[in-house]
């Protein structure tokens, strides 16, 4: 089957693969040739699939997945490959959200300081 990634800023990949592995909102999901249709959101977590090269890992900051006639397109916010993950970075990111929770200030979103706590976490567990 043929995997499509679309970032805001435009295609991101475009490749041929075995099984695409995804979290959706309705948990984790396996994809192989010839799924029925499917339109599901994705959250913020990890994502892999199989091509010849071997497996491939990103961290996915949650979007949507479209799946038909053997093509998945993804439509992203974010996504970067293990080998494009910035660990320090990653955990620079954590820490900093960990204190803005941590304040529990009422001029601090909180649901924001939370889901860049969920980025961060998920970017750190795929670069391992």
């Amino acid at each position: 089957m043929r995997v499509r990634i679309v970032t805001p800023s435009g295609l991101y990949r475009e490749t041929e693969c075995s099984i695409l592995n995804v979290r959706t909102i309705d948990g984790e999901r396996g994809l192989l040739s010839n799924h029925m249709p499917l339109v599901t959101m994705l959250e913020i977590g990890k994502m892999n699939f199989v091509t010849e090269k071997g497996r491939e890992e990103f961290a996915v900051a949650g979007g949507m997945l479209y799946f038909h006639d053997n093509l998945a397109t993804l439509l992203v916010d974010s996504i970067e490959s293990k080998d494009e993950i910035d660990l320090e970075r990653a955990l620079s990111s954590k820490k900093r959200a960990e204190e803005r929770l941590a304040k529990n200030d009422v001029n601090i979103d909180m649901k924001r300081a939370e889901l860049s706590l969920k980025r961060a976490i998920n970017r750190i567990s795929v670069k391992g």
